[in-house]
């Protein structure tokens, strides 16, 4: 296998996990946003903006484990750390929500700065910060599991979660 073959398995093995999580957890937030805006006429994300939101966060998560400051706690019990990273990826998911957001005030105001100011002006704020809530659990859930394995090993999260591996 060629360096070129080898790192782009590689990378893809490291972005399918949290893509993965988020795909369904977006979708979950979707299915929610959607029975929030029931009867308001507004329309639902399809899958293909969950799954662009899907890789985006998957490639956020990867870009911030490169950031020196992702392991700030390495020495501390695993709720600093897992506090830490779900704070540094629930700042990104709420960029990235907004951002979806803004994207659509600005296509129908037919400007980012006009979008910015009717998205302020009209955006149903406790939806907002329902969703927000909804991916602060999911993160929560995903920095968990992601630091439980890494301190106890993929290894033994599999024996834990399926039983010893049949060869």
């Amino acid at each position: 296998m060629s360096k070129l073959s080898a790192g782009i398995k590689e990378e893809f093995l490291a972005i399918l996990p949290p893509t993965l999580f988020f795909f369904i957890a977006l979708h979950i937030v979707a299915l929610i946003r959607s029975l929030m805006l029931e009867g308001t006429g507004i329309a639902l994300g399809t899958t293909l903006s969950v799954a662009v939101a899907a890789l985006i966060l998957g490639k956020a998560v990867l870009l911030a484990d490169l950031l020196p400051v992702i392991n700030r706690y390495p020495d501390r019990p695993l709720i600093y750390n897992i506090t830490w990273k779900t704070l540094i990826y629930l700042v990104v998911a709420g960029l990235i929500h907004y951002l979806e957001r803004l994207i659509d005030f600005a296509r129908q105001a037919g400007g980012i700065i006009a979008g910015n100011e009717k998205l302020l002006a009209e955006q149903v704020w406790p939806h907002f910060l329902a969703v927000q809530l909804l991916l602060l659990v999911l993160i929560l859930m995903y920095c968990t599991m992601r630091e439980l394995t890494r301190v106890i090993g993929r290894e033994r999260m599999h024996r834990i979660f399926f039983g010893p591996r049949t060869q």
